[in-house]
């Protein structure tokens, strides 16, 4: 499947906004919102959004070749952690796509271990749609539990995106 370097930094400006759209939303959440528990994977607004910035740090080790020995760390449960450090995480995605060509995209292959230890080769194109994918899913989910709260969560739509100024 042919993706441009541009098309996949543009997904990744895409993610980088949707998240500051959400974080921006839940900051006025009490700490019992932020925390309760929904029944789903990752339970509550915290633990969703501490599980979107916990698979976008490990794949960025991934592809830096740089790995991280632990998903995600117990200080990354606290809001204002992810306030600060996921903007600096989608910089260093951003610096990291910069210099990245068409061919880049095309042919290079990522190897990396999972957190099993197994060895795992995928294209680099698949790694970063596959980031951005993973996290519209749980923004998605985030956003059906400020709805369950009685909140309206922000449009994280692509296309309002590519609507923005």
């Amino acid at each position: 499947m042919p993706v441009t370097a541009d098309t996949l930094r543009q997904q990744l400006d895409y993610s980088a906004w949707a998240t500051q759209r959400l974080l921006d939303a839940v900051a006025s959440l009490s700490p019992e919102e932020l925390t309760r528990d929904f029944q789903t994977a990752d339970k509550s607004v915290l633990d969703t959004l501490v599980h979107i910035f916990a698979a976008d740090r490990i794949w960025l080790s991934r592809v830096i070749a740089q790995p991280r020995a632990t998903f995600a760390d117990p200080e990354d449960r606290d809001l204002s952690l992810l306030q600060t450090e996921w903007p600096a995480l989608h910089q260093r995605w951003r610096l990291w796509m910069h210099d990245l060509s068409d061919a880049d995209v095309a042919e290079k292959l990522v190897p990396y271990q999972d957190l099993r230890g197994n060895p795992h080769t995928k294209p680099l194109w698949q790694i970063v749609l596959h980031v951005v994918n993973h996290g519209t899913h749980h923004r998605g989910q985030v956003s059906g539990f400020l709805r369950a709260m009685g909140h309206k969560p922000p449009p994280l739509d692509l296309m309002v995106f590519y609507m923005a100024p």
